[in-house]
């Protein structure tokens, strides 16, 4: 039995590496899942803005699709470094791949 709890101790959970982690009581969160959001998700945030990566924009939404879920203060709480990472995530969401794949091939 001991051996399996080692051996869940080594498993990386899913999603993005906070640099800095979020500290909530006893819990700590070091990793973020993003799903794709719904539209109803996107409610009241200009796409133009997420696609820009503005901060309010991001930290808009990220309380929205985030697993497990943050709150709009821990959101404003990121380090610069880890807003980067989750909005370029949600980059890639917004950007079908056809067109990622065309600007990948633009800039070759």
């Amino acid at each position: 039995m001991a051996k399996d709890t080692q051996t869940a101790d080594l498993i990386t959970p899913p999603g993005t590496k906070l640099h800095r982690p979020i500290v909530r009581g006893e819990h700590t969160i070091t990793h973020l899942q993003l799903r794709e959001p719904s539209a109803g998700e996107l409610r009241g945030l200009s796409l133009s803005e997420l696609l820009q990566m503005q901060t309010t924009a991001l930290v808009t939404l990220l309380p929205r699709v985030t697993e497990p879920p943050i709150t709009k203060p821990e959101a404003s709480a990121l380090s610069a470094a880890d807003l980067i990472a989750l909005g370029g995530e949600v980059l890639g969401f917004l950007v079908p791949d056809q067109v990622a794949a065309m600007t990948a091939q633009a800039t070759d």
